[in-house]
């Protein structure tokens, strides 16, 4: 077992529950003094950071580019974030046991130098592209309420806020989706019921350019099984603080149902909104459906929202940075991490700040690309393992486990190549069967799981000493 940094150890102990104090260390074990909190804050932690434009967005898809009818598109999205949800319930109880972040414990299943495979990936896609992507939503909010606000001055407001609550660390960012959620519940819950109440469900399919009924249902599938998946890289960075007895199922019930109900309305009033007239990925879109005063809260809530999901990807992507096994000599190395990645993310987002339709697209089908050959790596190897002590090896930095990073891209690029369908790259079964729509994250969940499981028992991987 790893020795802890006594410097470190001491400052966390110190941090407790404060809120206005910056978080010190990375991604070490929590102490058991430290652990605080209860599994009922993960309902508004997953919960307000899909409140925003980003998650209307997705349903915008369905109807809007893919030709599917109001109700096909809501069938894929309930059965897509209901995948990506059950994810999230089941690696967010893995933090109170451990007292570890994510993609530490992703090392596990990938081992110490493997695992640079799949924090890397995630590093890059909270940091940088989620960031861009919910920046950019905030930022066209604030200058649809504002018009004489520039959008490039709008996107500065907007990351400053996100990178103020990312610093101060975990306390504060729980704090802050607390206080989010009543506010963007009721205005953007309004919201929806309004929308719904002016959308057309039984409005004709618009299938000009479309792919074929089931094709479409396949992407939207994947476009919603990636939005709601894309915060289970970061699941257990938000429970690893809870203490070690805090019941399982209710870790899991609180996480999963966070992310399930908001991203479901949500993205179901964006559905609406195309067969309510609505013709472009814009906030104006939703909110001109609304009356006056509620439109202008609607694009105040939205900002909010993008805030409360960048405030995640800032703290997630510079914990899996650390993951990475970079040493960096400050206590206040992740503070400084968010920064730098926060940087980055702001210049991704103003050269994005224009086109904010098929780009979102792709970005939403890409992460499934990924995630889903993660997930079956991590969970195949949870149940093969399950024996172990899961810290023990996740702390190792001489553990070693190639099963998981070549069953990962195997799965990667067998998927892709066959299933891909996207703008840039379409791969030869889409091309040639409209109908199968993009498969990528179905099939590359199921061959990195079954490759994983053959790899494992072949490579046997050395046990770590306690």
């Amino acid at each position: 077992m790893p020795v802890a940094d006594p410097e470190i150890v001491e400052a966390q102990l110190a941090y407790g529950d404060r809120v206005v104090a910056v978080e010190p260390g990375g991604v070490e074990i929590i102490p058991d003094g430290e652990r605080h909190g209860s599994a009922l804050q993960l309902l508004w932690t997953w919960s307000s950071p899909n409140m925003e434009f980003a998650t209307i967005a997705v349903g915008l898809l369905g109807v809007l580019y893919w030709g599917l009818t109001f109700w096909e598109t809501a069938v894929a999205i309930v059965l897509g974030t209901a995948l990506g949800a059950l994810a999230q319930g089941l690696l967010s109880t893995w933090g109170p046991k451990s007292g570890l972040c994510q993609m530490v414990l992703s090392r596990s299943g990938f081992g110490f130098l493997g695992n640079i495979l799949p924090a890397g990936l995630n590093a890059i896609t909270a940091g940088v592209g989620w960031f861009a992507v919910n920046s950019i939503s905030g930022a066209l909010a604030l200058h649809a309420l504002w018009h004489s606000l520039p959008k490039g001055l709008a996107l500065l407001i907007v990351v400053a806020a996100q990178l103020i609550v990312a610093y101060f660390g975990h306390n504060l960012v729980h704090v802050f989706e607390r206080y989010a959620f009543p506010v963007l519940g009721v205005v953007l819950v309004l919201a929806c019921i309004i929308v719904l109440w002016k959308s057309h469900p039984g409005m004709p399919a618009m299938k000009t350019g479309a792919p074929p009924t089931i094709g479409g249902f396949l992407l939207m599938l994947g476009a919603s099984f990636g939005y709601a998946a894309g915060w289970n890289p970061y699941a257990s960075d938000y429970s690893r603080y809870l203490k070690p007895e805090t019941p399982q199922r209710s870790v899991a019930v609180w996480s999963a149902l966070g992310v399930f109900w908001s991203c479901v309305l949500l993205e179901v009033a964006g559905a609406a909104v195309v067969t309510a007239g609505g013709s472009q990925v814009d906030p104006s879109s939703f909110t001109h459906l609304l009356p006056s005063l509620l439109a202008k809260l609607a694009l105040l809530a939205i900002c909010l929202g993008a805030i409360a999901a960048n405030v995640l990807n800032i703290y997630s992507g510079s914990m899996s940075f650390m993951s990475l096994g970079i040493k960096l000599p400050t206590r206040t190395a992740r503070a400084a991490v968010s920064v730098v990645l926060a940087l980055i993310g702001l210049a991704v987002a103003f050269k994005g700040l224009h086109n904010a339709g098929q780009d979102y697209e792709n970005f939403l089908l890409v992460i499934a690309y990924w995630i889903a050959p993660w997930l079956g790596v991590v969970f195949t190897d949870r149940v093969l393992q399950r024996s172990g002590d899961v810290s023990l090896r996740a702390q190792n930095v001489r553990y070693a486990n190639w099963a998981g990073p070549i069953a990962m891209l195997v799965g990667m690029a067998v998927s892709i190549w066959l299933f891909s369908n996207q703008t840039k790259y379409v791969g030869p079964i889409p091309k040639h069967h409209p109908a199968v729509g993009d498969l990528t994250f179905e099939a590359g969940f199921l061959i990195s799981a079954a490759l994983y499981y053959v790899l494992y028992r072949l490579l046997k991987p050395a046990a770590v000493p306690a």
